[in-house]
């Protein structure tokens, strides 16, 4: 109950966005009118229209959003045609000669009574066109349609949503109506509202045709709701979003299975450590790993099997920059606690689709050194199962098989330690070295600068989860296109120059000679990049404002910009000395066709 609340609520702050100004007109055109046979249908109809497309669009791939794109070009055609009715309702008649019984609909000549269809026609066109600007609420609910497939809850979601936007709508449009009737009745001013109304939805049908809904709107901080939104999912989630961890979404956290036996509901029973240590909580009976698809490093392991040992379950993904930091702890407490009683089992669960291939998971653990055990989770089963949402996010289990703490994100590695040495303690094993591991680590592993200098978020390049993306034109789904960049780019704003084409997750290179640039705020700059399904090598070029990185080049990169994709991974391209965070504009070429970019990451 309280998601769908939350749901509702995000949907009722779209009226403070931008993204929504496109779509205003074709509501208020139906100002002044009867409320149940023509406002209410028509904000029905564009409520149960988003809904509908939105669940499709969250589990049914790119087929759903191409057809999408022919239903927004169709919606379009149909509000142009109803803008004109406005604007000259002779015209309209001769238009809609042929189709009397439509004609009757759009028109809605003074003294008739308005149709019930046309308002519901008209709601179903502005659902198709309608775009919200994607805020942490948005992202959470089809976030969980995406990982959890389709399910009456997360379309009962999505209506809330929507049904908050017509809510918020609504509250407008009769207050709007107010105003219009009360300028009839003193100006006479009926027939200029009117027109009015026909040029601002015909300005809306240019807004929405050139991209400027999802686009420029986006952009801009009129009244910005993101982060009155992340509040709400802070007040209803009961914690923030942990520093340095990576939700599934690449936003907030809030899984859409629910979180009792983990978080707000983990049991209250506590359990006394020996040696003065402080009593820690049982937070529930530990899952076993049975969902695993394959296991690297061991035969797969049963909860019967580690009952007697301390275990330390690492979750994490080859390409996730905050798992890769985490790393050096993790390998140390493996090698330092083994002889002791300590089990460390990495689960690694996918983000994108190349993370599934057990070949690239087999060549990451090896590259990265990981001897321990490795479950791959391709399906996600023992995510679920332990109801987790983060990368990385450490779970330790006692050895009567129950949770007894857990950390997301990186850092306290400290006090995750610590409690690896209580737990061994309370088994009885015997004493070896304690202390606090110290950890050097080299390049990508290397510890994240000032987090409070870093001001750019992980940014997505494929469709599914892209922000702030400048190029013109807007992303066209799954198809090539000739992509051009603005002439400045404002902070945390991105794009492609030259020809590619934009997936669900990436962006792929189709000619040579291809740019992404992106305005950022932080120390290092890494992005997850891939060549083709041949593996051939492709070269890159990296600008940082306009000049060659030199001593600011990362690990993958020459100082003088060049470097080479060779596999699907992070690529870590700035590395700025000390802590150096300002604003800095990063530019990467690619000579070669046919390499993919998936995601930037920050630190």
């Amino acid at each position: 109950m309280l998601l769908i609340l939350l749901a509702y609520l995000g949907g009722v702050l779209t009226i403070l966005s931008p993204c929504v100004l496109p779509v205003l007109p074709f509501v208020f055109a139906r100002a002044g009118q009867p409320f149940t046979r023509s406002v209410l249908p028509l904000l029905a109809g564009m409520a149960l229209t988003f809904a509908l497309v939105a669940s499709l669009a969250a589990v049914g791939g790119g087929w759903v959003v191409a057809a999408n794109q022919w239903g927004r070009w169709i919606a379009l055609a149909l509000v142009a045609l109803f803008s004109l009715t406005l604007l000259w309702p002779s015209l309209a008649e001769r238009l809609t000669k042929p189709f009397v019984a439509v004609g009757a609909r759009l028109t809605e000549r003074a003294g008739h009574q308005p149709s019930v269809g046309g308002s519901l026609l008209l709601g179903v066109a502005t659902g198709l066109l309608w775009a919200p600007c994607a805020g942490p609420i948005l992202g959470l609910i089809l976030t969980g349609a995406a990982l959890e497939g389709a399910s009456a809850q997360s379309t009962l979601l999505l209506l809330a949503y929507a049904a908050g936007a017509a809510t918020s709508l609504a509250a407008a449009l009769l207050l709007g109506g107010r105003v219009a009737a009360a300028l009839k009745r003193s100006l006479g001013a009926g027939e200029w509202l009117r027109r009015g109304l026909g040029l601002a939805m015909l300005a809306g049908v240019a807004a929405i045709a050139l991209g400027a809904d999802t686009g420029v709107l986006a952009e801009l901080s009129l009244a910005s709701t993101s982060k009155l939104e992340q509040r709400l999912v802070e007040r209803f989630s009961g914690e923030r979003q942990p520093e340095g961890a990576m939700a599934m979404s690449g936003g907030p956290a809030m899984a859409m299975q629910g979180n009792e036996a983990m978080q707000g509901g983990a049991m209250m029973a506590m359990s006394g450590g020996s040696h003065g240590d402080a009593a820690l909580p049982i937070e529930g009976v530990a899952p076993g790993f049975d969902g695993a698809t394959q296991w690297l490093n061991s035969a797969p392991l049963t909860a019967a099997q580690l009952r007697g040992k301390v275990v330390l379950v690492d979750f994490w993904t080859y390409s996730c920059i905050n798992c890769l930091r985490s790393l050096p702890y993790v390998k140390a407490w493996a090698e330092k606690y083994r002889d002791q009683g300590l089990v460390v089992i990495g689960v690694h669960a996918p983000e994108f689709a190349f993370e599934r291939d057990i070949g690239n998971v087999t060549q990451a653990t090896r590259s990265l050194g990981l001897s321990y055990p490795v479950a791959v989770d391709n399906e996600y089963a023992i995510w679920r199962a332990f109801k987790n949402r983060y990368w990385p996010a450490h779970y330790l289990i006692d050895a009567q098989g129950r949770l007894r703490h857990h950390h997301f994100g990186e850092g306290e590695y400290a006090e995750t330690e610590r409690v690896i040495q209580q737990l061994l303690r309370e088994t009885g094993a015997a004493q070896g070295a304690q202390g606090l591991v110290e950890v050097d680590a080299k390049g990508v592993q290397q510890a994240a600068g000032d987090a409070g200098a870093v001001a750019s978020p992980e940014t997505y390049v494929g469709y599914q989860r892209a922000e702030n993306f400048a190029s013109s034109p807007k992303a066209v789904p799954d198809q090539a296109a000739a992509y051009t960049l603005p002439a400045q780019l404002p902070l945390n704003a991105w794009g492609l120059a030259g020809r590619w084409t934009v997936g669900e997750e990436k962006a792929t290179l189709a000619a040579p000679a291809g740019r992404i640039v992106y305005r950022f705020k932080a120390r290092d700059l890494h992005l997850v990049l891939g060549p083709d399904a041949d593996g051939k090598p492709v070269r890159f070029k990296v600008l940082l404002d306009g000049q060659p990185p030199g001593a600011a080049h990362g690990m993958d990169v020459a100082a003088d910009g060049s470097g080479t994709v060779t596999e699907q991974r992070l690529y870590q391209l700035i590395r700025q000395p000390g802590d150096a965070a300002g604003e800095r504009s990063f530019s990467i070429e690619f000579l070669d066709p046919a390499v993919s970019a998936y995601a930037f990451t920050f630190g």
